[in-house]
């Protein structure tokens, strides 16, 4: 079972280098590369002023924040979360730049590049030559787009994971019930038409035996591979 961090950042501009700061932090746990349902979400007083392109985008003022801790209180709360995996987000070179930037402020190592996963990259070898922005990945996976109103990093972080399924074939993931079982781990399924969430199954031994005994009717069934 493989665990990577699906994560987004809102920021108080564009530019790091300018000294812009992250104001929201985001994260979900992907399990087999869907989500487990663990968060980490925090909302941060960035200790400067908020661009007024950037609150058009997001949404958030000063006074939202005010109150909020500093990065460095949730830092190792954060990187407890983001463990030692792959980590995966639209635009991802963006997100890392903030997040290095708040760490070296600390102190701390900056984040290893070749954890980063790019979900905007993927899309583009998928989809070359036309909008790949999470809106329009959306629109194309026929995601519901209703509840983003602005963009708040966790709802993108939801949406994402529905768009990362897409991007990875993530549907058909939940199939390998045998090894799962094996190794003593839950399968996780991905349900089309109900909820966009995976769910834990744990099959008990009577439904892996009833299973077994069903794939032994059949004729060279690949299950038995």
């Amino acid at each position: 079972m493989s665990r990577s961090v699906l994560f987004d950042t809102e920021t108080t501009g564009l530019d790091p280098g300018s000294g812009d700061r992250v104001i929201e932090i985001a994260a979900l746990e992907l399990v087999n590369d869907l989500p487990s349902g663990r968060q980490f979400h925090a909302l941060l007083d960035p200790g400067r002023h908020i661009h007024e392109d950037a609150a058009r985008v997001h949404g958030y003022t000063l006074a939202d924040l005010r109150g909020k801790p500093r990065f460095e209180e949730v830092v190792y709360d954060l990187l407890g979360f983001l463990g030692d995996g792959r980590l995966v987000a639209h635009n991802a070179p963006f997100d890392f730049a903030f997040l290095d930037l708040e760490l070296s402020l600390l102190g701390l190592p900056r984040l290893d590049p070749a954890r980063m996963v790019c979900t905007l990259e993927l899309a583009r070898g998928r989809f070359p030559g036309v909008p790949n922005s999470l809106d329009a990945l959306c629109r194309r996976f026929g995601i519901d787009l209703s509840a983003r109103t602005t963009h708040n990093a966790l709802l993108d972080c939801r949406l994402l994971a529905e768009v990362y399924v897409e991007l990875t074939g993530g549907r058909q993931r939940g199939l390998s019930l045998g090894l799962a079982a094996q190794a003593g781990l839950p399968t996780f399924v991905y349900r089309p038409g109900g909820p966009r969430v995976a769910r834990p199954i744990c099959p008990s031994v009577a439904e892996l035996a009833a299973h077994t005994a069903f794939v032994g009717r059949l004729r060279d069934p690949l299950w038995a591979c």
